[in-house]
């Protein structure tokens, strides 16, 4: 039996490892499109301030940890699927047959219509192609300008204020972390950039970036405003990696639609990562959950099935975790509540302190905290059990910083 797996990422090496323990006769070949080894994308930003080298993003730091574990690397694009042959197309013109195929090809970086984002000194922060760029540019006090303020975003921001660069940053809706916070969240992250001197502009958008004087870019802004950048930093969202599959037959939306046993339409071939579009743990619908753990517990699940092993996905808890500069924020599940239902919130503009919980009839369903580290693990554990809260979902309304009294009351009286 041949299994292939395209895509070298997190979701791709657990998923070679797991086939190999449970199938050790079979054959594996794992196909990587960047000329890297199989590394993590979360582990760019450590890179960038220096505290890992780039072997430290490494997946696997044991040489000729494939070789030994009986995994075929090979480097490659992967431009074309004929399910009917069972094969696939490379961009070198060669090709590769399969048994059964796991589609684990990640999300590449949005590039806004922007006239100017193909200029020396605009990069993406997604590979290490990008890190390196970046760190050739991004020197202290040099001025850099940071297209977008969601998730990946803020990460990267962290890791340029650590380089010590005069930074700006460009959201074009309005408020930091959009998709993961509230309005009042994301005005206590505003201002905890503003007050570690980065110059943050919400509900506007980048309208040019062309060639400035002294070497440096200019940027303008649609509020009126122009900004000199040594680099810009485009952060404007990701999408799933599927465009050499169309016309395949696999049933796509915004990912590969798969179903709890990370299997596509097509009996053998299975998705998993940022790629699929699978089932979330709230709420019955589908969605790509673009974070490591999820496409971890994917590739674990798909190579259990794929080698014959029943094993079922039941869904993933959307779960946030954002360090902004030392400011900690944490969203879990619905955290902009659901349907009908109620949420309370606690807010010390001063301390930088938020909680919001939001609930749906007797059960916690959805939290979002900032500034707050201590006891966030109890907040998954109410969401994920679906506990009936009795008498202290009163009680949280009043005061949502009583989660650890309701977690013990809950759960063990």
């Amino acid at each position: 039996m041949t299994y292939v797996i395209v895509g070298a990422g997190p979701a791709g090496v657990v998923a070679a490892e797991t086939i190999k323990e449970n199938a050790p006769d079979s054959e594996v070949l794992l196909i990587g499109g960047e000329p890297e080894p199989p590394y993590s994308r979360m582990a760019i930003p450590y890179l960038l301030i220096g505290q890992i080298g780039e072997d430290g993003t490494y997946l696997r730091k044991t040489e000729g940890h494939y070789d030994k574990a009986g995994i075929r690397y090979r480097q490659g694009e992967v431009t074309g699927l004929d399910p009917a042959a069972k094969t696939l197309q490379l961009a070198d013109g060669s090709s590769e047959a399969y048994d059964k195929l796991l589609i684990a090809t990640g999300a590449s970086p949005i590039r806004p219509p922007v006239d100017g984002l193909d200029l020396p000194g605009v990069h993406h922060c997604w590979d290490l192609a990008d890190a390196r760029k970046i760190m050739e540019l991004a020197d202290p006090d040099e001025p850099v300008l940071l297209i977008g303020a969601g998730f990946i975003a803020c990460i990267i921001l962290e890791a340029l204020i650590g380089r010590g660069v005069k930074l700006t940053v460009v959201e074009a809706q309005d408020r930091m972390v959009p998709r993961m916070v509230d309005e009042a969240a994301g005005d206590l992250i505003k201002r905890w950039c503003e007050g570690k001197g980065v110059t943050v502009h919400t509900d506007t958008r980048v309208s040019k970036v062309e060639q400035g004087d002294g070497g440096l870019l200019k940027v303008t802004m649609d509020n009126g405003e122009s900004q000199a950048a040594r680099l810009v930093v485009v952060a404007a969202g990701v999408k799933s990696n599927t465009d050499f599959l169309l016309g395949s037959g696999l049933d796509m939306d915004d990912g590969i639609v798969v179903n709890h046993r990370m299997q596509s339409n097509l009996p053998d071939i299975y998705a998993a990562g940022d790629c699929a579009k699978g089932p979330n743990f709230l709420g019955g619908s589908w969605s790509v959950h673009a974070i490591q753990p999820t496409a971890v517990d994917h590739g674990r699940i798909a190579a259990l099935n794929m080698v014959g092993k029943e094993a079922s996905f039941h869904g993933s808890l959307v779960m946030n975790v954002l360090d902004t500069a030392g400011l900690i924020t944490v969203s879990f599940g619905a955290w902009d509540g659901v349907e009908g239902g109620e949420s309370a919130s606690t807010l010390d503009q001063d301390a930088f302190r938020y909680t919001k919980l939001s609930f749906d009839d007797d059960c916690l369903v959805g939290a979002l905290c900032i500034g707050r580290t201590e006891n966030v693990g109890v907040l998954r554990g109410l969401i994920e059990t679906r506990v009936a809260l009795g008498p202290w979902k009163e009680r949280l309304k009043k005061d949502p910083n009583r989660i650890t009294e309701a977690y013990i009351a809950c759960n063990y009286q």
